[in-house]
């Protein structure tokens, strides 16, 4: 009886391109999940608009502010894909008065931040993953704020006669941050 050699030959020359095969749909099945969930969070961080003068410790906004902030919920107040999902102000009454126009026209409740500025450029990176947020700080804040979202250390101070300075931030869950810096 005659052994039949020419299936023992297949098998070991087969196992290895099976292997392969394997590995590169393990890889492609990785490479799919690390790309759905490589969403970028986008952080527009902007100082609060201007105050009236002389009104006291906590001022309302100016003519002039509040000019800003109903110029701010043109801009952002689309309601469509993409728009705005979370607001965030620090406590004092022209931060809140500033996100005002724009929080009623998307039906956002801003979230009143308070305390160490790189402390809420995380906690809105852990609360808002792949989100497009709104950030109203201060002069001596928001290059602070940038700084911890963008991770460069050369955010230019923000003058006090200055307020239409406007970063967006661009956060991505694999890889650099980006930053644009634009005046409204």
């Amino acid at each position: 009886m005659k052994k039949n050699y020419m299936g023992l030959q297949r098998r070991p020359f087969l196992t290895p391109i099976w292997l392969a095969a394997l590995a590169a749909a393990v890889v492609l099945s990785c490479a799919s999940l690390l790309w759905g969930r490589a969403d970028s969070t986008t952080v527009i961080v902007i100082r609060h608009a201007e105050r009236a003068i002389g009104t006291g410790a906590d001022p309302p906004l100016s003519a002039a502010g509040q000019a800003r902030a109903a110029l701010l919920a043109r801009m952002f107040g689309d309601t469509g894909p993409g728009r705005i999902s979370a607001i965030y102000v620090t406590p004092p009454l022209r931060n809140r008065m500033t996100a005002a126009p724009l929080a009623a026209v998307l039906g956002v409740t801003p979230s009143i931040a308070a305390g160490d500025p790189r402390e809420l450029a995380h906690r809105v990176l852990r609360e808002q993953p792949g989100g497009r947020v709104l950030i109203v700080g201060h002069s001596d804040t928001v290059p602070q704020i940038v700084a911890a979202l963008s991770g460069m250390d050369s955010i230019p101070a923000m003058r006090d006669s200055q307020y239409g300075t406007m970063y967006i931030v661009t956060v991505p869950r694999l890889g650099r941050a980006n930053l644009l810096r634009l005046e409204y």
